[in-house]
């Protein structure tokens, strides 16, 4: 059970504190809600873009890594279709180093047009390594492209295509930290050898004197319910071919959330899983196989993905991932199965909150989606899972008008 403690600013900021003396160490971890589901169509790669400029330097720090490590410090950050994270390990008796140089990044950037043009070809060379020349590094730049037709899940958080990077301008920038970048957007957790009082303290010294904005009112358009298959074939210099299907699945506040990621597991969570079990082991049809979802915030995917042998048909891996869905809609699954299958979900949570960056990020998703107490739930609701529901959500999500299949072949 993680504990913790809640309370607002005067600017709107949610604070969460999780006090833990057990470690010299505290996080802070600010994770603001906006992500690239929030960008134009015409202007993505915007949210990834910040997560760099975000260490290029604020309005009275000029090298952000260099202040932190000083005081014994570890940071990072990533973007997700949702959000944008930002997370600051310290010696707890530095902790106010954390407060002051975080709070000057959200108070405002430097908008130094040197660092934007360093940031630009950053994000410009990591786009063209990982997602155009590196082999398979374009399949969710295609994938999401191919399920998604109106919802901004239809890019991945790197960006549409290299040129938005290109073309944005420092109007550009500052446009979208001024509309996002705000403490009433924004979740702040505190954790470790950390009280609340002393959180408080700092809260109001750092973060409160930031004015709020006006919180942006998200409204973005809704998928219609798929009623074909489609697909899609690339042909690319890749040593194999390999096979994507991806599957519309729930949001992540839906009822059958941790149903459909359960599902996931029981077909490809490992080599116990069905789906390795036959393609890998049985016809030997594949060298890997896996199934997961995406755990988006809107309407994600469930995904069934692996790479191929020589001389295999994409028939022949369609009719055997079929057999193995028909089969589980047919004759479900036992309670000893549904028992070991909760015992693995159930034990990779208990492991991911013996870390306390991990205990602060789970409350910060929790928060910004209106239930700091999910942290705590998550146990609770993978042994509510039952054996029905588990075939309702297979009827329902993994049938053939529901799929989205892209066929990644090695030209030869």
């Amino acid at each position: 059970m993680v504990k913790y403690e809640k309370f607002t600013l005067k600017n709107g900021l949610q604070v969460v504190v999780h006090e833990d003396h057990n470690t010299p160490m505290a996080v802070l971890n600010l994770m603001y809600d906006v992500g690239s589901r929030d960008e134009d169509e015409q202007k993505t790669g915007f949210a990834h873009l910040f997560e760099h400029l975000m260490f290029g330097g604020s309005v009275n720090i000029e090298s952000f890594d260099e202040e932190i490590q000083v005081a014994g410090a570890e940071n990072n950050a990533y973007t997700s279709p949702d959000v944008t994270n930002y997370y600051i390990t310290i010696p707890s008796d530095n902790l106010e180093t954390a407060f002051w140089a975080e709070s000057d990044r959200m108070l405002s950037l430097s908008f130094n047009p040197e660092v934007l043009e360093v940031q630009r070809k950053v994000v410009i060379e990591e786009f063209k390594q990982v997602y155009l020349n590196k082999p398979y590094g374009d399949v969710w730049l295609k994938l999401r492209d191919l399920a998604y037709e109106k919802h901004s899940y239809k890019w991945p958080t790197i960006g549409k295509e290299v040129a938005h990077i290109e073309q944005a301008t420092m109007e550009d920038v500052k446009a979208f930290f001024k509309k996002h970048y705000l403490p009433n957007n924004a979740v702040l957790v505190v954790g470790g050898n950390v009280t609340v009082p002393q959180v408080k303290a700092l809260c109001e010294k750092w973060f409160e004197p930031i004015p709020a904005g006006d919180k942006p009112v998200r409204d973005l358009p809704k998928e219609s319910k798929q009623q074909q298959k489609r697909t899609l074939t690339v042909d690319s210099d890749v040593p194999i071919s390999a096979y994507y299907r991806a599957y519309h699945m729930c949001d992540r506040l839906d009822k059958d959330y941790y149903a459909t990621d359960l599902l996931a597991d029981v077909l490809g969570r490992d080599k116990s899983s069905r789906l390795y079990q036959r393609l890998v082991q049985e016809k030997r049809l594949m060298g890997s196989i896996s199934a997961y979802i995406t755990g988006s915030f809107d309407n994600g995917l469930l995904v069934i993905s692996g790479k191929m042998k020589d001389g295999v048909t994409y028939e022949q891996v369609e009719q055997e991932i079929d057999a193995v869905i028909n089969d589980f809609k047919t004759n479900g699954i036992t309670e000893d199965e549904l028992f070991k299958l909760r015992s693995q979900a159930e034990t990779v949570y208990l492991y991911e909150q013996l870390e306390l960056l991990e205990r602060c990020i789970a409350l910060s998703y929790g928060t910004l989606l209106g239930d700091t107490e999910m942290a705590n739930k998550e146990l609770e609701e993978i042994e509510k899972v039952t054996k029905e529901q588990l075939l309702e959500v297979a009827n329902s999500v993994l049938v053939p008008e529901n799929s989205n299949v892209m066929y990644y072949n090695a030209k030869k």
